[in-house]
């Protein structure tokens, strides 16, 4: 990192990608490649040599988990394992005590829960970087990932189209925010209850950059048409268990295949942020075809997160 850049995002939250510049988060685009390289070629990068994150989990998960761990441990800091049946805060405590403890034992602290609410009261009583791991709103520190991906493919991210098929949930919403900053065209096809919501719409009228288009469609074909990238999450995420009958039959039809994959550019490659419930939302087929990119996509979670971890602490 270079000094004058080294300082730009320092003691920053990573809440919400509205929150963020378009060159600040091509910077965490362009310093997870160098780290990636860095770790590629064996070279050490001790940036956070004898720095903690608390890592709060209110919901399950393998791919942030484990991937903000491996970072901590590979920039020289450690991360620590936080549940909610470990924590006072699982039993009560108000945000605000764990917050301030939190802060005064760690440069970090990283929330992976359900209400957005709870993160933003989070970061307004810690006086350390606190990051979103993911909420039910939003889910930036993957998009992160998957935008580092598609530069990795092309690269440039300036002018390429994104169709997102399916429900227009947390990690679309951080699309959303990630195409804008960057000047892509994003799209998405989603049943008309499932679209995303106002609050994300009027963002994206605020963050959009030269080039950047958003468009919302009920065809998965008409998504598809010319994309440099095909993406899907699962139908039925955590906390939505109860839903998952009656989302599998709304989502009929919104299947990525190799149907609807050939609709793409040639070029295009498929996206999924994981895990995924092979047989619905995508097919065995796409998941393993030459065009997935679905694991490298899930090894930039590593290298997207000790971005964000050299930036913000």
């Amino acid at each position: 990192m270079s000094s004058a850049k080294s300082t730009l995002l320092k003691g920053r939250d990573y809440l919400s990608l509205s929150d963020y510049k378009p060159e600040e988060f091509q910077y965490l685009i362009d310093l997870a490649i160098q780290l990636k390289d860095k770790q590629k070629r064996g070279a050490p990068h001790p940036l956070l040599q004898g720095k903690t994150l608390a890592m709060i989990f209110q919901k399950s998960s393998t791919r942030t988990r484990v991937s903000f761990e491996a970072a901590m441990y590979h920039l020289g800091g450690l991360g620590m394992f936080l549940s909610t049946n470990e924590l006072q805060i699982g039993r009560g405590e108000p945000v605000q005590d764990t917050a301030r403890v939190l802060a005064s034992y760690c440069e970090g602290i990283l929330i992976r829960t359900y209400s957005h609410q709870e993160v933003e009261d989070l970061a307004g009583y810690a006086k350390v970087p606190v990051i979103n791991g993911l909420t039910d709103d939003e889910h930036p520190t993957q998009a992160l990932a998957d935008l580092l991906t598609v530069q990795e493919e092309f690269g440039t991210l300036q002018g390429k189209r994104l169709a997102f098929i399916g429900d227009g949930n947390n990690v679309a919403a951080s699309l959303i925010h990630a195409c804008a900053l960057t000047g892509m065209e994003i799209v998405l096809a989603c049943p008309e209850k499932y679209c995303p919501g106002n609050k994300v719409l009027e963002e994206y009228e605020k963050m959009k950059q030269p080039g950047s288009t958003l468009e919302i469609v009920g065809d998965p074909r008409a998504a598809a048409e010319g994309a440099d990238v095909l993406y899907t999450d699962v139908w039925a995420s955590m906390g939505q268990e109860e839903e998952a009958a009656a989302r599998l039959r709304d989502f009929k039809g919104y299947q990525i295949d190799a149907a609807l994959l050939k609709l793409a550019k040639p070029t295009a490659i498929v996206l999924h942020c994981l895990p995924a419930h092979r047989g619905e939302e995508i097919t065995d087929e796409v998941m393993e075809c030459g065009q997935s990119r679905v694991f490298q996509e899930a090894e930039n979670r590593l290298h997207a997160h000790k971005a964000i971890l050299a930036a913000l602490l």
